[in-house]
């Protein structure tokens, strides 16, 4: 978990990851949390996870199916997409 500083648009990054003896990724949830931001689903503003075996995205509360080849692929696509959240928080357009 890492907590946001107010200048970084506040809230909190969170990313589980369990890996398998392997190192294979066999479950994730990688949420960035802000309340003032949007107030419903525990205050997920932006989240991937493969809870119920399948991969899926959060967005404000709306769920829609993900189909990526790779973890990899997710937390890239998840870090692409925090990261424009976070500018327009910071440029006072969430």
């Amino acid at each position: 978990r890492l907590y946001l500083s107010p200048r970084r648009g506040g809230g909190m990054l969170r990313r589980e990851i369990w890996v398998d003896h392997t190192g294979q990724v066999v479950r994730y949830n990688l949420a960035y949390i802000n309340h003032l931001i949007y107030a419903g689903d525990n205050g997920r503003v932006l989240g991937y996870d493969s809870a119920h075996a399948t991969h899926h995205r959060h967005y404000r509360g709306m769920v829609s199916a993900v189909h990526l080849e790779s973890f990899e692929q997710i937390e890239a696509r998840f870090q692409a997409e925090w990261t424009a959240l976070e500018k327009a928080v910071r440029h006072g357009k969430n």
